[in-house]
């Protein structure tokens, strides 16, 4: 069955009460969860916190905190926190986050981020379960080797702490079949499912478990128009940044994963255009299957089609990101009749 999630939402930069206000009106709409990021500037928890005060049944989700910004430790008493202030509805959204915000912003270094991400959550689940915390692992020892530290056991109550792995290569996906409970997924086409599920598959059934085991979300623009050649051409030109701006040069993490689904000529155009400061002409050199594929466009009739394609693909959520020219109002009400198409469409046989 598919649902809906969102993000966040105000009206300005500190613009709590609208927050709340946002919270609270996709909860009544049935909205599965919300989520926060954080990049450079406030933190992913402090807004959950805040919206947690204002909902009942609303999941609460990190979409993410960036794995080295906190000793996993940290990353558990938080996490903890949430789950005693939202009655166990939070969601621990993790990711290795990039060389540019991990060196350049918390001047910790970017290395070995498979194995980072690996002993983070096997640390955490530890702390979640209330054991007496010794692990001995290739970048965290607890206690640490030859200081006066000693093991600890947790204080507050154990509780379930649902992880999900913000994850695109191959090792990372591996990583979220065999641990984690939930996957945020980027730089997703249905029709390429294949290219994140099978190592998410295999790694699951060597931990004794399915892929069935692990819900999957995707993020989605969703834009109602009848001018459907105009929006798509919009949506195109903006991935154009995320080609040449994210990452390196060398290393970009989401044309790594388009090419993978066979997109690298394409993006690695693009991603030149654009370090070569013809950015207009590497805008118009998006392709537009990008567009059309990743994203909810166009009419209902054209939405519940792709509605359809994600559904029959095994994906849980779609994360949807409003595109409208209005503000609060029009934007519920966007996601009202997404809402209407989403519960017919689960209501159908899937194919």
């Amino acid at each position: 069955m598919l649902r809906i999630a969102v993000g966040l939402y105000r009206e300005s930069q500190d613009d709590w009460e609208s927050a709340a206000a946002w919270a609270q009106e996709v909860e009544k709409l049935g909205i599965d969860s919300i989520w926060s990021a954080e990049t450079w500037g406030i933190d992913g928890i402090t807004p959950l916190a805040r919206i947690a005060s204002s909902t009942t049944s609303l999941r609460l989700g990190t979409g993410i905190l960036q794995i080295g910004a906190r000793t996993p430790a940290a990353l558990a008493m938080t996490a903890l926190g949430m789950q005693s202030i939202s009655n166990d509805r939070f969601l621990l959204g993790l990711g290795v986050s990039g060389v540019a915000i991990v060196e350049g912003w918390h001047g910790v270094p970017f290395e070995r981020p498979v194995t980072r991400t690996k002993e983070t959550i096997e640390i955490i689940k530890m702390i979640a379960a209330g054991d007496r915390l010794e692990y001995s692992g290739s970048l965290y020892k607890l206690p640490l080797p030859g200081g006066e530290g000693r093991a600890i056991k947790p204080s507050g109550k154990s509780r379930n702490v649902p992880i999900w792995l913000a994850s695109l290569g191959p090792q990372n996906l591996r990583i979220t079949g065999a641990l984690a409970d939930g996957w945020i997924g980027t730089s997703f086409m249905p029709e390429t499912a294949n290219v994140f599920f099978d190592p998410m598959s295999e790694a699951a059934a060597k931990a004794g478990r399915s892929l069935d085991d692990i819900e999957k979300m995707v993020p989605v623009a969703l834009e109602l128009t009848e001018d459907v050649e105009g929006a798509t051409k919009g949506h195109a030109e903006g991935y154009a940044f995320t080609f040449g701006a994210m990452g390196t040069k060398s290393n970009n993490f989401y044309n790594n994963a388009w090419a993978r689904q066979g997109f690298a000529d394409e993006v690695n155009e693009v991603q030149r255009l654009w370090l070569s400061g013809e950015r207009e002409t590497a805008k118009s050199r998006v392709p537009l299957e990008i567009a059309t594929r990743s994203n909810l466009i166009g009419t209902t009739d054209l939405i519940m089609d792709r509605l359809r394609v994600y559904r029959d693909a095994g994906l849980d959520i779609l994360r949807v990101d409003v595109r409208t020219d209005g503000g609060f109002a029009e934007k519920l009400s966007h996601l009202g009749i997404l809402m209407d198409m989403v519960k017919s469409i689960n209501s159908e046989e899937s194919v």
